[in-house]
This record gives structure tokens, sequence and C-alpha cells, in this order.
């Protein structure tokens, strides 16, 4: 069981609503091994985002236990927590979230810069990073000079420059037309197969969420799991 990257047990969630309780995630449990992948998908308000935050340490369980790397990371201080993501997580979410004064090389570096990285390895690191998302002859250019689709790839490549074990997606496609869409899900089966890193994939697109190895259906606070028909 050592080679589980995420472990979750009787998982639950509840917000307070002025006088009345909205329990978002019931009992929720997940296991995830190290190179597997997961696409979650559900209705608006189902409790996907809430599940992918908590896996995140962006938020914590009401009841339940959620396990990274073996780590309880609810029992961790803020500092623990901040330094546990730069360590093992990488973010994807919708919209790039890039720093626009910056060029797509520097924005990759930024992870192992803030780690502590030497400037010089960390412009390699980037550098490699961005060759393999097919983006190594735009490194020098800014956010606004890349069209959407490869804006969304320098987005991969930040989350992947630090080598996490787990790589957590909100709706990474959701701002891109079918064609760029493909692409990114195609290349997110590539990056987990060449770097055996776990993707968790919250996403709308049934058809996309079948290219990833496993699809798991939020409803009602509760989760299912069925191995997807998508064959590489």
């Amino acid at each position: 069981m050592n080679d589980l990257v995420i472990s979750c047990e009787k998982l639950s969630k509840v917000y307070q609503d002025g006088v009345n309780k909205v329990e978002v995630l019931k009992g929720v449990d997940l296991a995830l091994k190290q190179g597997d992948m997961l696409a979650i998908v559900g209705s608006s308000g189902s409790g996907k985002s809430t599940l992918l935050h908590i896996l995140g340490t962006l938020d914590t369980p009401t009841a339940g236990s959620a396990k990274i790397k073996n780590q309880h990371v609810a029992a961790l201080s803020r500092g623990e927590q901040a330094a546990f993501r730069n360590e093992n997580l990488g973010f994807i979410y919708q919209f790039h979230h890039l720093l626009m004064e910056f060029t797509a090389l520097e924005n990759v570096a930024m992870p192992l810069l803030i780690k502590g990285m030497n400037a010089k390895s960390a412009k390699n690191q980037a550098t490699d990073m961005l060759e393999k998302v097919g983006l190594g002859h735009r490194g020098d250019h800014k956010p606004s000079a890349l069209s959407g689709g490869e804006r969304q790839r320098v987005a991969i490549a930040r989350a992947l420059v630090t080598k996490p074990a787990l790589v957590l997606a909100d709706e990474p496609t959701g701002n891109l037309d079918k064609q760029n869409a493909i692409k990114i899900y195609d290349l997110i089966n590539e990056l987990n197969k060449s770097l055996n890193t776990s993707f968790v994939v919250v996403t709308h697109d049934l058809e996309l969420a079948d290219k990833l190895g496993k699809i798991a259906y939020l409803d009602d606070g509760k989760l299912a799991i069925k191995e997807s028909s998508y064959v590489a």
C-alpha cells in the first residue's frame, strides 16, 4: 500500500450557510496509486472542486481523513502545508494564471526558484519541461504572445517542473476549443507515461474524461469510480 499517492477514508465536508448546513461531501473513499490517472465528473455544485481543494491542502475536511503520499495533510501547519504542496503537488486551472510580465520560461522556473534552486539550474530544468510540452522554442515569449492552448501548455509545464507525485487539474480545458482540449488531454497522457506522475482531473466533459484511466462520478456528495474504456 506504500505506492498510494492518495488515500481518503470517509471524507466529509459541511459548510454552514446561515442557519442551514450544506453537506457537500458525504463519506468519500478514494485510493489512487502512483502513476494512476483519475477524472472526476459531476454536475455543477456537486463538490468536485471542494474535493480537489482538500486533496491539494487548500481546504480541510469536516470529518474523515485525507492522506497524500502517506501524509495526513490536515494535521500540518499552514507553513508545512505550503512546503508540502511545493514539494509534492502541481496545480492546473481552467485559466492558466500565468504571470503576464514574465516570459514562459520564467513562469515555469518560478516554483523552482521559490523552492530555493539556483537560477541557472532552475532555467535548465524549466527549459527541459517546456520542451516536453512542445514549447521549447517559445520560452522567451510572454503569455500575451502565446495562443490559449500554448498558455495552458506553459501552465502544465509549470505544474510539472518540480516533478510532483500528483497533479490536480480543475477544468484544465474549460477555456479551450475542442481541438485544443483534445491536445491537452493527449499531452497529459503522454506526460503521465513518461514521468509516472499521477493526475486527478475535474472536468464536465465526459468524452475527454474517458481519455483518462479511471472516471469517478460525484453525485449527492458520494463518489463512484469505474474504469475508462479509452485505449491510448
